[in-house]
């Protein structure tokens, strides 16, 4: 029998379509030596949204959606809506306690394509790390991100790691009790925050997180990529669905363009228009003073808690 990998993901409605694209990339490029198990978390969907992205199910890949909602209900009013970032980025931290069967994951975001093997990724071996990510290419390249790192969240801008591709160890996960110190966090302190989870994270998890190649988590700019470009990850604010010249934007529309939603996110895209695009622009340049705000502030992980390392 087979060895099966459990790969999570979370989404709305809004975020399906993409969703159904990486699902399609991922499918497309597993090794076909192992079995995998797709958990879709989400708090309510439409049906006919989960009936075409499981219409990916196939020999060796089932596609599982489950619902969450009271899970979060006590919780969610903390969780922030902030920039190009909906609720469900903090549905990751709530694997561990939710699937105690598993002791070790992959989650992924949905703005993204998987151009390698997954099962590669998966057979990281983590030994005492609760995770393995790749450093994020836009903090480890920006002066005001890193001082965000550094100043606020207090981690090493250089292994400040992007959380949307990560191996967990769920084992490691709860004897670390994160997720019961993240509830404690964001109860107690709920910080202004850039990246809403993924500041937890590295949080939580510094000195504990084994760091990758990026070529598992390939930001579309011209940072040079490490080793294979596995997985191209469409973080920020422009994706290949709204703009023109988003790098390696090409391996998206393949995949896209298999699914049964091309249609509707080639209507998303045609309806993208200038002023759609000066407000994300106006976004980017926003992000950048709100980092030098937060820095500026003495209510971040550092000034009330220390830095951790």
């Amino acid at each position: 029998m087979s060895m099966e990998i459990p790969i999570f993901f979370s989404t709305d409605d809004n975020y399906i379509p993409y969703l159904d694209v990486a699902v399609r990339s991922l499918i497309a490029n597993a090794s076909k030596q192992f079995n995998y198990r797709i958990i879709i978390l989400n708090t309510g969907l439409e049906a006919d949204n989960i009936a075409a992205v499981k219409m990916n199910e196939r020999d060796g890949f089932a596609i599982d959606f489950v619902d969450i909602s009271e899970n979060v209900e006590t919780i969610k009013a903390h969780f922030k809506n902030i920039y190009h970032f909906s609720v469900v980025t903090y549905y990751r931290l709530f694997i561990a306690s939710l699937f105690p069967q598993y002791d070790k994951i992959i989650y992924l975001d949905c703005d993204l394509v998987v151009l390698g093997d997954i099962s590669e990724l998966y057979n990281t071996e983590l030994g005492d790390n609760i995770s393995a990510a790749v450093p994020d290419q836009y903090v480890c390249n920006t002066r005001e991100f890193r001082l965000y790192a550094e100043k606020a969240v207090g981690v090493d801008p250089d292994t400040y790691f992007n959380a949307g591709v990560l191996v967990i160890s769920l084992e490691q996960f709860r004897k670390n009790n994160i997720e019961e110190k993240f509830i404690k966090l964001i109860t107690e302190y709920n910080f202004d925050l850039l990246d809403p989870d993924q500041a937890y994270l590295n949080y939580l998890c510094f000195g504990k997180t084994l760091i990758l190649p990026n070529g598992w988590n390939k930001a579309p700019t011209g940072f040079a990529c490490q080793g294979i470009k596995n997985i191209v990850h469409y973080n920020l604010y422009k994706k290949p669905w709204q703009y023109d010249d988003v790098a390696d934007g090409e391996y998206f529309w393949k995949y896209a363009a298999r699914s049964p939603f091309y249609k509707l996110i080639l209507g998303r895209k045609a309806n993208f228009g200038e002023k759609d695009k000066a407000a994300g622009h106006a976004m980017a340049k926003e992000i950048l003073l709100h980092a030098n705000r937060i820095v500026a502030s003495d209510y971040t992980f550092v000034g009330k808690l220390g830095a951790r390392g």
